[in-house]
C-alpha cells in the first residue's frame, strides 16, 4: 500500500513544465520521424510517377525531364498496332505461364505444409531443416542445370518449360504456410478421425476452408513470381520471340537499336503490365496481411 501511495504521489508531484517538456519532446520526435518517412515515400515513388509520366510524353527518346513535353496515347496505342511490338502476345504468355504456376505451386506448398504440420514421420525435422537451407539459395544458379534437363526432354524455348521451372520447386517455400496450419487447433483433426475421415478428407474439406488468408497469401506470390520474373525466361527462351513474355520483350525494347525509338513504348507497356497485379494486391489485401501474420505465429 505504501509503495502504491508513492507511486502516485510521484506522478503527482510532476510539474505542468515537466509533463509540458515531454510533450514537447514527443511532439519533436514524431514530427522528426514523419519526416523520415515522407523522405523515403517520395524516394520510393518518384521513379514510378517519373514511369507514368514518360508514358504520356510526345517524345519516343530518353527524357530528363519530369513532366512531358506533351501528352499523347500513341505510345499505348503502339503496344497493339506495332507488329514490332508484340504485346497482346506477349501478355497472352505471360497471363498462361503465371497462372498455371500459381495453380500448381500453390497446391503445392499446402500440401507440403499441411503434411509438415500435422503428419508426425521420421527424420521429419531433417526435411524442414533441409527446405529451409535449400530456400536459402537463390534460384538462378540451378539455371544451367535446369536448362539442360529441359533440353533432355526437348523442351527448350516451351512456355511449358517456365511452368515446370516455376512450380517444381514450389513445395520449398512451406514455411509461412506450415505457421499458419499449425494454429488450427488440432481437436479439429481428432474430431474428424473419429468420424472416420482420412488425413487427405480432414486437409481439403476441413482445414482448406478455414485457410482463405493463407491460400490467397499463397496464390498472390506465386502469381507474381512469373509475372514479373526476366531471368529465366530469358535464359530459356534465348530467341524464341513467339514465347517470350511481357519482360523480356519490354526489355528488348531498351536495346540500343530501340531505345530512341521505344522508350516512351517501353513506358507504356510497364504502366498496363502494373495495374492488374495492383489492382489484384488492393482487393486481396486483408486476405494477404492476414496470411502473413496468422503464418508467423509459429513456426
Amino acid at each position: 500500500m505504501n509503495n502504491t501511495k508513492s507511486v502516485k504521489l510521484d506522478k503527482s508531484s510532476k510539474s505542468p513544465e515537466m509533463r509540458s517538456g515531454y510533450a514537447a519532446k514527443r511532439r519533436m520526435t514524431n514530427i522528426i520521424v514523419y519526416i523520415i518517412l515522407t523522405v523515403m515515400v517520395l524516394i520510393w515513388i518518384f521513379p514510378i510517377v517519373w514511369l507514368v509520366l514518360q508514358s504520356f510524353n510526345t517524345v519516343d527518346r530518353v527524357s530528363s525531364h519530369l513532366f512531358p513535353q506533351g501528352f499523347t496515347l500513341d505510345h499505348y496505342k503502339t503496344l497493339f498496332t506495332d507488329e514490332r511490338v508484340p504485346y497482346a502476345k506477349w501478355i497472352t504468355n505471360t497471363f498462361l505461364v503465371a497462372v498455371l504456376s500459381c495453380v500448381i505451386s500453390t497446391l503445392f506448398i499446402l500440401m507440403v505444409s499441411y503434411t509438415l504440420s500435422r503428419l508426425r514421420f521420421k527424420s521429419r525435422r531433417k526435411l524442414l531443416n533441409l527446405g529451409l537451407i535449400l530456400g536459402m539459395f537463390p534460384g538462378f544458379m540451378s539455371m544451367a542445370a535446369t536448362y539442360s534437363i529441359m533440353e533432355l526432354f526437348h523442351l527448350e524455348g516451351q512456355l511449358f518449360a517456365l511452368v515446370i521451372v516455376y512450380s517444381a520447386g514450389a513445395g520449398l517455400g512451406y514455411q509461412v504456410a506450415k505457421g499458419f496450419f499449425d494454429t488450427i487447433p488440432r481437436s479439429l483433426d481428432e474430431a474428424a478421425r473419429i468420424d472416420g475421415a482420412t488425413s487427405n478428407r480432414i486437409f481439403w474439406v476441413i482445414i482448406l476452408p478455414l485457410s482463405k488468408p493463407i491460400i490467397v497469401y499463397t496464390a498472390l506470390t506465386t502469381f507474381l513470381g512469373p509475372w514479373a520474373d526476366y531471368i529465366f525466361v530469358s535464359y530459356f527462351m534465348k530467341t524464341n520471340t513467339d514465347n517470350f513474355t511481357v519482360a523480356v520483350g519490354l526489355y528488348n525494347l531498351l536495346t540500343p537499336a530501340n531505345i530512341n525509338s521505344y522508350f516512351t513504348t517501353f513506358c507504356a507497356g510497364a504502366v498496363l503490365i502494373a495495374i492488374p497485379i495492383t489492382i489484384l494486391f488492393i482487393v486481396m489485401q486483408r486476405f494477404y496481411v492476414g496470411g502473413v501474420t496468422g503464418g508467423a505465429v509459429k513456426g
